[in-house]
């Protein structure tokens, strides 16, 4: 049976300068936009974008308006909610002593802040407690929960806890309740309450869910338990921008409710409330109002400074101070740290990006290395998948022992792949969820589980496609790229994993700027002759195809493709492009 024939290329770009073929939308998509268009008099482009998502025209307005109180589920619909919001409301009236334990990430830190704020609007204190990656590493360990034990009657385990069995079992003399959302085993750990979607016997309809997400629905149902008996009751609103980070930087889908939460939590943020994300949105220089971008970008690398490189619970804490001081303080320190880390970051980066590439074919992206800071292979998984469009792992080894952590693409499950792993006893242990997850694994043994989870990863459809197509939502004017535009698009967001920002391809422009500015950036300019010119950015590009052609156009015309954002300078908002490739107009095309 021979392969369907592959669409025709977008504005007829077979191969571009940076060597990507354009896709764009097919003839049913143009048909049903211009539908979308005639029924709700919305811009073209933002049909576009509502086309793709799947929308109706009469679900139109509700979508590009998504209300938390409409999309939030009844928290009731999670298996052992009613006795971990039964156990967490006996412990406010008997004044028991509560300890938290954490994942070091933001969701645990955001899970964490969240608990830790309502109990203090509750007048209740509770103990932080976030394992070191180095030391302890993922989750609770028999040590740590045998001593919050000791001193606390409750513990609460956010964004872990689901396959600790034998560390649940230490803390003797203490319950122990799991707000988590990693990927559950055949059997669940002796405790109060696992408050899990992603446990084995839940539906998955909430599966997109973060931990912060989840910490939140149990807050919203003990404020619904605590409501009758009158009295103040904790703002669930004023935390919104805690669910709203974690939901980004745990690269959740923006899919359903957690559009609603992410869109609450930034108009939350931006009233910059909370001392210790005001004075993180300081020190990383953000001006204007806090989008998707900032939190997975500027805000959540910084929190995860601390759990990768320093302490494990300045994330934690920064979140939940109430004190200025101690918050600016807490920011620097985790800004250095950053700093610190992107250094470590980029030369494993480059050991990592040299394996994978010599392992060009397959499913799986995989490197090794001795050496390697556990704290930063996370995010080169990242940088390999990225650059690579497949499921990625990199591992650190240590000791004859090495921990690594995966990153996946749209549609293929890793966590589940790797959980496989561990119950095949190719790896010490591992989990996670679809996009991300960890392994332990022996030295001896690491190319062989690669192989094993290269099988598995292959079964789900991954290294099926390929890094070269570029895939495109259709045409835009230089001249209709506005600011009024790119707020109207907005509308349909926020974007990010499950619900990628509309990129677009403007035809036939004229280069009348092109150069370099900062340390290797392209900033550029172009029109069609007919409107204003739309200034755009591509960073690090001067040294590619894609910058030197620009650089060099001697008068000719391009196609220039990329995403449409706001640039805010001294006040001012203007419509900027973020370049991303470009081709030939005329001439230097294939097809």
């Amino acid at each position: 049976m021979k392969d369907a024939p592959l669409p025709a290329a977008f504005l007829r770009v077979e191969r571009s300068l940076g060597q990507r073929r354009w896709v764009g939308p097919g003839a049913e998509h143009e048909r049903l936009t211009l539908a979308m268009e005639q029924a709700t008099r919305l811009p073209r482009a933002l049909c576009a974008l509502l086309v793709r998502g799947g929308i109706a025209p009469q679900d139109a307005a509700a979508h590009c308006d998504p209300k938390v109180r409409d999309l939030l589920p009844d928290p009731m619909i999670l298996r052992d909610m009613d006795p971990a919001a039964a156990r967490l409301v006996a412990a406010l009236d008997r004044r028991e002593r509560i300890a938290v334990f954490a994942d070091y990430d933001v969701d645990g830190g955001a899970s964490a802040a969240l608990l830790i704020c309502w109990l203090r609007q509750m007048g209740r204190d509770a103990t932080l407690y976030v394992p070191d990656r180095i030391d302890e590493g993922y989750g609770p360990n028999e040590a740590a929960m045998a001593g919050l034990a000791a001193r606390h009657d409750l513990i609460v385990c956010v964004d872990c806890g689901t396959l600790s069995h034998g560390p649940i079992a230490a803390a003797r003399g203490a319950d122990v309740i799991v707000l988590d959302h990693h990927l559950g085993g055949e059997t669940l750990p002796d405790c109060v309450a696992v408050v899990n979607p992603n446990r084995q016997d839940e539906d998955g309809a909430l599966g997109h869910l973060c931990a912060a997400s989840v910490v939140f629905l149990v807050l919203v149902e003990l404020n619904r338990r605590l409501r009758p008996r009158g009295g103040p009751l904790p703002d669930l609103m004023g935390l919104m921008d805690l669910v709203a980070l974690a939901t980004v930087a745990d690269v959740a889908p923006l899919i359903g409710v957690n559009r609603a939460l992410v869109r609450a939590g930034l108009h939350r943020m931006a009233l910059r409330e909370r001392p210790g994300l005001r004075a993180l949105a300081d020190v990383a220089g953000m001006d204007g109002a806090p989008t998707a971008y900032h939190l997975g970008y500027m805000l959540g690398p910084r929190i995860n400074a601390g759990g990768r490189i320093g302490m494990a619970n300045l994330g934690a804490r920064l979140l939940s101070t109430a004190d200025p001081h101690e918050a600016q303080a807490l920011a620097e320190r985790l800004d250095a740290l950053n700093a610190e880390r992107r250094e470590i970051e980029a030369q494993v980066r480059t050991a990592a990006m040299a394996q994978a590439e010599a392992r060009a074919d397959g499913p799986l992206a995989w490197a090794a290395g001795a050496g390697w800071h556990p704290g930063v292979v996370g995010i080169v998984a990242a940088r390999v998948k990225e650059a690579t469009n497949r499921p990625a792992v990199v591992i650190g080894i240590e000791d004859g022992i090495g921990k690594g952590s995966a990153r996946s693409v749209a549609g293929v499950d890793i966590g589940a792949a790797i959980q496989r792993l561990a119950a095949e006893g190719l790896v010490l242990k591992g989990g996670g969820h679809r996009m991300a997850a960890g392994l332990t694994v022996e030295e001896g043994r690491i190319e062989a589980a690669m192989a094993r989870l290269g099988e598995l990863l292959a079964r789900q459809g991954a290294g099926a496609g390929g890094p070269r197509d570029l895939r495109l939502d259709g045409l835009l004017m230089p001249g209709a790229a506005t600011v009024e535009l790119i707020d109207r698009l907005e509308t349909a967001g926020p974007f990010g994993q499950g619900a990628p920002a509309p990129r677009f391809a403007l035809p036939d422009c004229r280069v009348m700027l092109a150069k370099e500015v900062g340390q290797g950036h392209l900033k550029i300019a172009v029109g069609d002759g007919t409107g204003p010119r739309l200034d755009g950015i591509a960073f690090g590009a001067v040294e590619t195809e894609l910058g030197r052609a620009l650089m060099a156009h001697g008068g000719a015309r391009f196609h220039v493709a990329g995403r449409l954002e706001v640039n805010v300078w001294q006040g001012r908002r203007s419509a900027q492009l973020k370049l991303e490739d470009a081709a030939p107009a005329t001439g230097g095309q294939d097809g």
